[in-house]
């Protein structure tokens, strides 16, 4: 099954990749985006899906300073040409 981790910094923890992109963008003639948070994406095949919390907690994120958000995609089914849907999973450390 393929699944997505979106992993991004917790509230309250200094994201300077955030603040820099948040500072450059009006910059570049962009106006009205705030709040810019930079995280990563985790794209993985597993064959048991009730794995990957522990892969979560384990590796593809820093619990302590980082949330995660792992996203399962539902075979067989299309979204607007970019194949399969996806459905949220579960929200780690919200």
């Amino acid at each position: 099954m393929r699944a997505r981790v979106l992993i991004r910094p917790k509230a309250g923890i200094l994201d300077p990749q955030g603040v820099a992109v948040e500072r450059a963008l009006p910059a570049l003639g962009f106006a009205g985006a705030s709040n810019v948070h930079v995280g990563r994406l985790v794209e993985l095949d597993v064959e048991d899906p009730g794995q990957l919390e522990a892969m979560c907690q384990k590796l593809l994120a820093n619990p302590l300073i980082e949330d995660y958000e792992i996203v399962l995609a539902d075979a067989g089914i299309a979204s607007s040409g970019r194949g399969p849907s996806l459905r949220e999973h579960r929200t780690a450390n919200a």
